[in-house]
């Protein structure tokens, strides 16, 4: 038969013709050993190129290279990693009730390792179950991961990072504060966030401002409220213990938490929610009530997700760059070079104004 494909006078030519018969028949895809038998060498010397050995001759590279660019070979990743006794995965390992919050670390992952040869795995958890802990180590175990990225509220568990350093897994950490040595973490500083949305606060004129938590199984919570107490402060101004609800870091618990600061007397003038979504349920609240925001009430959140611009009007809040943090936590994970930095990677929390906010109402 005749085939499209250069045929390589090295290998039998009928073995060839009919493997490429095979393949270009849609029966099967091709493996490492078609690429070595159709390029005349050995597996192993496919696996050099592959990888990038400098101890493969310029011309035989060029030859691997050229077929399996030809046959469109792609390696496997778990194939890698045996051959490595490693794997080519790297994992996330999650317990965030905030979906949009996933959405962006697994997107922020994936930019990370574009182009690497690493593939992503994600494994949601619960923290309250008995068998936490084994289903992380089991997780890790089955799919022999090369590391994982530990967004919060996991990244704050030290039961889970003593796992990972016992079974010598690899691990990044991603948290509001510094957990970890240098070389595991990427620091969020979610206390300045709370400070800059509190100072902006009490420049447009707030005092009654209500303050709605996530959850106290995040570090965030505490950090955000605990830079927005700070603001007050130095403002000679306090949180009023009755202006505070604590949420979920939900739409609907924002909705719930919204409800009971805006029946109160004197009513907010404001309100902070610790994310976006509790402060889109605030909106929701307001409406309900037949207020206008910010005319009756200031509304403002934390994250800057998609949903902050989704809402109208669209949420006064603080960014954090959720998909960039992923980006640098991978990135991080799979090279060593910046592993070897003595400092944490950080990321700084800024303030971003729109509709939702203004001075309080005029008595």
């Amino acid at each position: 038969m005749t085939s499209s494909k250069t045929p390589l006078s090295d290998t039998d030519g009928m073995e060839i013709d009919g493997l490429e018969a095979g393949l270009e028949g849609g029966r099967k895809r091709a493996t490492i050993n078609d690429i070595a038998r159709l390029a005349g060498v050995s597996k192993k010397t496919v696996s050099r190129v592959i990888n990038q050995s400098p101890f493969v001759r310029d011309e035989t590279r060029e030859r691997i290279e050229a077929v399996i660019a030809e046959w469109g070979y792609a390696p496997d990743p778990q194939a890698r990693g045996l051959a490595f006794r490693r794997s080519f995965l790297i994992g996330m390992i999650y317990d965030n009730p905030n979906p949009q919050y996933v959405v962006n670390m697994q997107l922020g992952l994936l930019d990370g390792i574009r182009g690497s040869g690493f593939e992503l795995v994600v494994h949601p958890c619960d923290r309250a179950s008995p068998t936490f802990l084994q289903d992380i180590r089991t997780f890790v175990e089955r799919q022999k991961l090369f590391g994982v990225v530990l967004p919060p509220s996991v990244s704050e568990d030290e039961r889970v990072a003593k796992l990972l350093r016992e079974i010598g897994c690899e691990y990044i950490r991603i948290a509001s504060v510094e957990l970890d040595k240098p070389e595991h973490m990427i620091v969020g500083h979610d206390r300045l966030g709370g400070e800059a949305m509190g100072a902006y606060l009490v420049e447009l004129g707030h005092r009654e401002i209500g303050f709605i938590s996530g959850l106290p199984s995040f570090r965030s919570s505490h950090e955000r409220r605990g830079g927005f107490e700070d603001a007050l402060n130095k403002a000679g101004l306090e949180l009023k213990p009755d202006y505070v609800v604590q949420g979920a870091y939900t739409f609907e618990s924002g909705l719930a938490c919204g409800e009971a600061l805006l029946a109160k007397t004197p009513r907010p003038t404001a309100i902070f929610a610790g994310n976006d979504e509790m402060a889109a349920g605030v909106l929701q609240a307001a409406r309900r009530a037949g207020l206008q925001v910010p005319a009756d009430v200031t509304v403002v959140g934390f994250d800057d997700f998609q949903i902050a611009q989704a809402v109208w009007p669209p949420l006064t809040t603080i960014h954090i760059p959720t998909r960039e943090v992923g980006r640098i936590a991978a990135e991080k994970l799979i090279s060593a070079a910046v592993r070897d930095k003595r400092d944490p990677n950080s990321t700084i929390p800024y303030l971003v104004v729109r509709e939702s906010s203004g001075p309080p109402p005029t008595v």
